[in-house]
């Protein structure tokens, strides 16, 4: 789960890690009455789930109340479009309003999974401000890191290694390694699966602060955390998305043109890949579990079936808790209420694949029956109109 700057921010003063003086605004009256509040020069940042805001307009500094709000009135209800939001953008629905600082260096701080150990990395650079993904592949060796224990957190001696690693000034490597440590605290307890501050200033009178914050929490880890539920902000995820996951399918909309129904997220990976290879694209990753019946059958043709650029669908079934009698008759009875009219490839193994089979060719729909998965990416990638 995603969660706005300000969000991750209050999130991070909790732990200590210090961060500007700062309010939400979702009107430009309300950024007018924050910049006052604040008395004086003020930055205002469109908050969207999305990096890049500055180039593409939506992080102003404003000299004063009345340059705050002319700011506000800019920025609020535009449409933000960054290297990541995709060329569609993203509506700004709130605003960051918070004090300016006298920067002297910027830096940037990352905690990240790496799934080759297991275990969480803090990374930490000189090259503060600049897009991560740049500086890791141009100058990889701007990047230092410590491996995190899960049992212990950031030690001291690897906060103050990586301090002095970035050129984090004398005066100030005490408080750089303290909010180090704090935002690994942070990131443990609340099961994040990033968290990431950029830039980590350091200011003239030798302060630090968090001037940005990214957090990313673990969707799995949120029966552990109620109270952070509140923080999802639908109106930034994809509605199909938001659609799947109330009736607890695993669901990621794509750019291609063929719908996928899998159970399993290794198949559904798979089906992705072989799809690929067959000369076409998928359409979504979308995982309806090992134990799906008949109705989350529905309600996935449903969902795949509402994204437009779906040409046709390749259904491929493991039968085992999900028995292939069981998803053909959701498949049938999802056909027949929705009134499919794209093409359908089904590629079923496992528990009772003969009736399965024998349901789908008796139901009086021209479903395509698919020998083997390349059989079946085959057959989709034609019917929905050939290699790409």
């Amino acid at each position: 789960m995603k969660i706005h700057e300000y969000q991750a921010k209050s999130i991070l003063a909790k732990y200590n890690v210090p961060v500007p003086r700062g309010e939400v605004a979702y009107s430009v009256a309300e950024a007018g009455t924050i910049a006052k509040k604040l008395g004086g020069s003020v930055v205002v940042k469109a908050q969207i789930h999305a990096g890049g805001r500055g180039k593409g307009g939506g992080v102003k500094v404003a000299k004063d109340e009345a340059d705050a709000l002319v700011i506000a009135e800019k920025i609020l209800g535009m449409t933000l479009i960054t290297h990541q939001t995709g060329p569609e953008g993203r509506l700004v629905q709130r605003l960051l309003v918070e004090e300016t600082l006298p920067i002297d260096k910027e830096l940037y701080l990352g905690i990240v999974l790496d799934r080759a150990t297991g275990k969480l990395i803090f990374m930490a650079s000189a090259a503060g401000g600049m897009d991560i993904e740049e500086v890791a592949a141009k100058t990889p060796e701007a990047i230092l890191k410590e491996v995190i224990d899960p049992g212990l957190g950031l030690q001291p001696y690897q906060a103050r290694k990586l301090a002095f690693g970035i050129g984090v000034p004398v005066p100030a490597l005490n408080g750089a390694a303290a909010a180090m440590i704090a935002l690994t605290k942070a990131c443990l307890d609340i099961d994040a699966s990033l968290a990431e501050i950029n830039p980590f200033i350091t200011t003239k009178d030798n302060k630090v602060y968090a001037l940005d914050a990214k957090i990313n929490i673990d969707d799995n880890a949120m029966f552990r955390h109620k109270d952070l539920v509140e923080l999802r902000d639908v109106n930034e995820e994809d509605p199909l998305e938001v659609e799947a996951s109330k009736f607890g399918l695993n669901y990621i909309k794509l750019d291609g043109t063929i719908g996928c129904m899998v159970n399993g997220a290794g198949l559904a990976m798979g089906t992705m890949d072989i799809i690929q290879y067959a000369g076409g694209s998928a359409a979504n990753f979308l995982d309806v579990g090992g134990g799906a019946n008949a109705e989350q059958v529905k309600n996935a043709f449903r969902i795949i079936l509402s994204d437009p650029n779906v040409k046709a669908v390749l259904i491929n079934i493991f039968g085992g808790i999900l028995r292939c009698d069981m998803l053909a008759t959701g498949v049938v009875a999802a056909a027949r209420d929705l009134g499919i009219k794209v093409p359908i490839v089904i590629r079923m193994e496992g528990t009772n694949v003969d009736l399965g089979i024998k349901t789908l060719l008796d139901s009086g729909f021209n479903f395509t029956i698919a020998d083997g998965m390349k059989d079946a990416a085959d057959k989709v990638v034609a019917l929905a109109g050939g290699q790409k």
